[in-house]
């Protein structure tokens, strides 16, 4: 049942004007109305029937003089002081909406939620005759947002105080039903063909919401990305659960709509996985694919390296088999997909704050621009956030670094990809230079990587190639990746790194639990530098280059000319 809320009723309304109300609009409802003091309820048979009562009538019928407000129904226990405030004008600045807003009262905190088809806002403590409002000839659709947090009450007597009219959001909007919080960050993503976009979302949206209600989830059509394209994405936001009975519904509706308008192509399940991700899910020699393809009966193919580029770094997963085999094949394949995510964030919370002068929420582990994808890694310490001055100092820009990666020689190709592009896009993608050095003789078993670039470059860069010798199996998938870096640091400083009797060497390896040596029988080349080689896993590596970063930073202030007493900083010549 979807009961209504019908509010600024007049004290003459009986129910028979309501019941004439309703049969003028062709509005059904399936019991009695029950009239209180200023306010009534009303049960309708279905969401659709509620939606048309409240889009008809709420601030548009009179009744005795008085306009009728009509929502949902919000039991006590879920009602808030939030509201979403829809159809904006895209254009809007929020200075001016703020000041709008003021004459109701204060806004205590807004969040801005960019979708599809509108620009949301969540105000608290705003009043609900926004409901209507005119704004440069854009309608403002006002709703009360449920509070699913709030403990259950027990029933109350008397009306309603305060803030009265309140009910969930419209039009499929995040809030709708009470959502369980999600179990884990990764959304499904799908690929759809174009021509079911309208049978998913339904005549006014009513098919889109019915799914969103029932599986508890917030589902993006991307129907204006790549404009034309025979295929539009979808992301779908919930428990896994929850995104699973979406998906199924989701094919369960193009299968009907195939048979309604007679098309006889075939129709599989399209994911879209970060490529981050994908290697995993393949498994060493294709292990882990080919027992979901044995498991649930299904085919699965992925799409080639050569179709990303730095804007799109999915891959898509195509799935053919029945539609139980699809949705088995879907639950298997994200449960390892968001085993990955979760291990590799495990991985980057436990490091973070141990690197100064990074800002991880570059490291692109999710693309920027796609809508719905990954995790709000806002929360990460900025450059500088950790207090004092990063190894690339405080003032201007990061100075660049060069750091010399080695890698298996058999893994040469697989970085530099099909006609060089892999390399290219990593190059473009990081903002460092990238070279593979020439092979120092013919059985030679490692390749250097020159990587040339700023802290971040080199985290970004450094973390691909990592990521891709795993993903190309060129180590076991219980086995971490380990590799050997080289930089290269002032034989002056190399005492510094050692520390007396080897102590901050020692320190630096218990700290990163990376192994550092600086050889002590090398001859400094002729930029009178000697080699720092570091060696671990990703993170342990990335830590040690930092600290040994610090320590130079460190030594090039107490190497610089203190000015004397009294002295004038030099004035800038004219030119």
């Amino acid at each position: 049942m979807n009961k209504l809320y019908i509010g600024n009723v007049s004290a003459e309304a009986t129910e028979e004007d309501f019941e004439t109300l309703f049969e003028q609009w062709k509005i059904p409802h399936s019991g009695p109305f029950l009239i209180k003091n200023g306010y009534a309820f009303v049960d309708c048979p279905d969401e659709k029937a509620a939606m048309r009562a409240i889009d008809i009538l709420s601030g548009k019928a009179e009744l005795h003089g008085k306009v009728l407000e009509v929502e949902h129904s919000v039991p006590k226990r879920l009602r808030s002081c939030k509201l979403q405030i829809r159809n904006i004008p895209p254009h809007m600045q929020w200075e001016v909406l703020d000041g709008m807003l003021a004459q109701y009262g204060a806004v205590e905190s807004c969040e801005q939620d960019f979708t599809e088809t509108d620009v949301s806002f969540i105000v608290f403590r705003a009043m609900e005759k926004l409901n209507g409002s005119m704004m440069e000839n854009y309608a403002l659709k006002v709703s009360y947002i449920p509070d699913e947090t709030a403990a259950p009450e027990g029933p109350s007597v008397g009306g309603r105080r305060g803030f009265n009219t309140r009910g969930p959001p419209r039009s499929g909007s995040p809030s709708l039903g009470a959502r369980p919080k999600t179990q884990s960050e990764v959304p499904l993503r799908l690929l759809v063909p174009t021509q079911f976009v309208g049978a998913i979302i339904g005549k006014e949206g009513a098919t889109i919401r019915n799914i969103t209600k029932q599986t508890h989830s917030k589902i993006d059509i991307h129907r204006k990305e790549n404009a034309g394209a025979a295929e539009k994405p979808i992301t779908i936001h919930s428990t896994p659960e929850g995104c699973s009975n979406a998906c199924r519904t989701i094919m369960e509706i193009m299968q009907k709509e195939a048979l309604d308008t007679k098309f006889t192509e075939e129709i599989p399940l399209k994911i879209l996985a970060h490529n981050n991700f994908v290697g995993r899910l393949i498994g060493k020699e294709g292990r882990n694919l080919k027992k979901i393809e044995v498991d649930t009966g299904t085919k699965i193919t992925i799409s080639p390296l050569q179709d990303l580029t730095m804007y799109n770094p999915e891959r898509t997963v195509t799935v053919k088999g029945t539609l139980d085999a699809c949705a088995k094949a879907e639950e298997e394949m994200m449960k390892k997909l968001r085993e990955s995510y979760d291990s590799d964030m495990a991985a980057m919370n436990l490091q973070s704050n141990l690197i100064p002068g990074l800002n991880l929420n570059a490291l692109g582990l999710f693309p920027s621009g796609a809508p719905g994808m990954g995790p709000s890694m806002s929360s990460l310490p900025p450059p500088g956030a950790h207090g004092g001055c990063s190894s690339f100092g405080c003032f201007g820009h990061p100075e660049s670094e060069t750091v010399h990666l080695f890698i298996p020689a058999l893994a040469v190709g697989a970085i530099i990809g099909k006609q060089g592009q892999h390399i290219k896009q990593l190059s473009h993608f990081a903002g460092a230079s990238i070279k593979i050095a020439p092979a120092e003789g013919m059985d030679a078993k490692q390749r250097m990587v020159i990587i040339i670039g700023p802290p971040e470059a080199q985290f970004k860069a450094q973390c691909r190639i990592f990521g891709k010798l795993k993903e190309e199996n060129f180590f076991g998938p219980k086995e971490e990746v380990k590799l050997e870096a080289h930089i290269k640091v002032p034989s002056c400083a190399a005492g510094r790194v050692i520390g007396k009797g080897g102590k901050t060497v020692n320190e630096l390896q218990n700290l990163t639990c990376a192994e550092v040596v600086v050889p002590r029988d090398q001859t400094p080349d002729e930029n009178d530098q000697v080699i720092v080689k570091i060696s671990g896993h990703f993170f342990a590596c990335q830590l040690a280059q930092r600290k040994i970063q610090e320590i130079l930073a460190q030594v090039r202030r107490q190497q610089q000319p203190k000015p004397a007493p009294g002295a004038q900083p030099p004035l800038p010549r004219r030119k």
